[in-house]
């Protein structure tokens, strides 16, 4: 991969990294207590325990995507971004717009998701 496509990845993946600390941010400022005084009744509390549910839910996914995106940085720094964990192959350019977190190449992920189905039957 030529250093342009690397240098457009990689403010892409620090662009997202930024945007995701920002949100764990504003959320952890906005706080996840509820005072039980201030919800009336059932309902506003099941709602609100709801809400809180959602966002420590959203909170853990982003935090999985940040090791990812940290990851593929460091790839992109050790000059192995790009290349399939599995095969070794060029893992395709439209994949990696589409998700440039990926480490495995279309054809070895179908296979990864194919023996986890196995798995899973």
């Amino acid at each position: 991969m030529n250093k342009k496509l690397l240098a457009k990845f990689k403010k892409m993946l620090e662009e997202r990294r930024r945007q995701i600390i920002e949100s764990v941010s504003s959320t952890k400022d906005e706080g996840l207590g509820v005072d039980v005084d201030d919800l009336p009744d059932e309902v506003d509390q099941a709602t609100s325990e709801t809400n809180k549910t959602i966002n420590l839910r959203l909170r853990d996914r982003e935090q999985i995507l940040l090791k990812k995106i940290d990851k593929a940085l460091k790839k992109i720094e050790e000059g192995t971004y790009g290349i399939c964990e599995v095969c070794g192959e060029d893992i395709d350019i439209k994949r990696l717009e589409i998700r440039p977190v990926t480490d495995l190449c279309i054809r070895c992920k179908e296979d990864q998701e194919r023996a986890e189905k196995t798995f899973a039957e």
